[in-house]
């Protein structure tokens, strides 16, 4: 989902949000070339402490920090530096556009709307705000509306970020093709080097989720050539591999994955194929990754929610998967709700989340699954199971 997840770090179930600086720049900018711009625009700070649009500007560099390295300690810096601008010009829709971003990081979706609405009431023009609403929409399942959203971008400013999101809700509604279509188009307008390897990632997760390993592992090589720095790709190859069967060469890629970026998302599929191949899966660090989110004041029960379920508690699982969806009403929290009651013994309280999770069309074999073993333990006839779904590797079918 590639506007839900926030920044796989929480729970690369999808998508990435963009903030304003990846809104305007790249998507999936990497350190090496983003802290230094930080640095520049800190010193112009010290200068002009009064530059309102400067300090909005800097809480979602820290923003998109906190996406690209996996740190939430960014997240209080963001905050810092936005309780500045706000203070200069509480009503600037450049800093409503980064508080709402920084809401969104945090998964306060509810708040990151308010913010977006705020933003454009301020300015409709602003294309940022806009791309920000969608994406806090579609995690609280109103897809409807985040599509009225993505209309607006693609008549304000069409380009990488407008596309992605269109094809992101062609997926949510089961539109395979569209979806392919509107990231080709993203492809075609990309000219900076993280945007070539952003486009060419989702083709690769579009191919791999159809079953089509051949061509994934080529676009996530691709995005490689494009930009060697960028993870997410080293990833897709390792999930390539995993589910191809070539487990050693699997592990060997997510070692360095969880080098340069450990999380949580890549920490469970680590783990889940050190399982298939049968060694023990180590979750320390993905327990630690748990505290240092906490503290930072992001919400991601949807994450533990699905480990609970699928490698730990199930109870704890339900607890979690209850939560997110009483705060985020999506398709994704739905399927988590459906798995954690079933995982816990009540597959007949489960099924109206399964059904729902699948109510789009949206062709997620993982949901497809879950919705097929609830209905199975119901003695109900089953939807059908995409044959190359390997129910071992369950976080490797998680949509990125």
């Amino acid at each position: 989902m590639r506007t839900l997840a926030l920044f796989g770090g929480f729970a690369l179930i999808g998508a990435l949000i963009f903030t304003i600086v990846s809104f305007s720049a790249a998507p999936a900018q990497q350190p090496a070339t983003a802290q230094p711009f930080t640095e520049t625009l800190r010193e112009r700070l010290k200068r002009l402490p009064g530059d309102y649009r400067g300090w909005a500007e800097l809480g979602s560099q820290y923003v998109d920090q906190a996406r690209i390295t996996g740190d939430p300690s960014y997240y209080a810096k963001a905050e810092g530096a936005l309780v500045t601008a706000a203070k200069l010009a509480a009503g600037d829709d450049a800093v409503l556009t980064g508080q709402a971003a920084l809401a969104a990081g945090r998964h306060e979706f509810s708040d990151a709307v308010r913010l977006a609405e705020r933003a454009i009431a301020a300015n409709p023009y602003g294309a940022a705000a806009h791309g920000v609403l969608a994406d806090a929409r579609t995690q609280l399942g109103d897809l409807r509306g985040a599509e009225r959203a993505v209309a607006t971008m693609m008549d304000l400013r069409p380009g990488v970020a407008t596309f992605a999101r269109a094809s992101y809700a062609a997926e949510l509604r089961g539109d395979p093709a569209g979806a392919r279509e509107y990231l080709e188009r993203a492809h075609d307008d990309a000219w900076l080097p993280a945007d070539l390897a952003y486009t060419r990632f989702y083709l690769g997760e579009l191919a791999l989720h159809s079953g089509d390993l051949a061509t994934a592992n080529d676009w996530y090589t691709k995005a490689l050539q494009a930009y060697p720095a960028y993870t997410p790709a080293l990833a897709g190859q390792a999930r390539a591999a995993a589910l191809g069967g070539r487990l050693p060469e699997a592990l060997d890629l997510y070692e360095r994955v969880v080098e340069r970026l450990p999380l949580p998302q890549y920490l469970i599929e680590q783990g889940e194929t050190r399982l298939k191949a049968g060694l023990k899966a180590d979750w320390t660090l993905l327990k630690a990754q748990q505290k240092l989110f906490e503290a930072a004041g992001v919400r991601d029960d949807l994450t533990w929610a699905e480990f609970e379920a699928d490698h730990g508690d199930p109870a704890s699982a339900v607890e979690h998967a209850r939560a997110e969806y009483t705060r985020n009403p999506n398709l994704v929290a739905a399927d988590a709700l459906a798995w954690a009651l079933y995982k816990a013994g009540k597959p007949g309280q489960a099924l109206p989340y399964a059904k729902k999770a699948t109510s789009t069309g949206w062709r997620n074999p993982l949901l497809r699954y879950h919705r097929a073993t609830i209905e199975r333990a119901l003695g109900r006839s089953a939807v059908r199971v995409d044959p190359g779904f390997d129910p071992a590797l369950p976080a490797l079918a998680r949509f990125s």
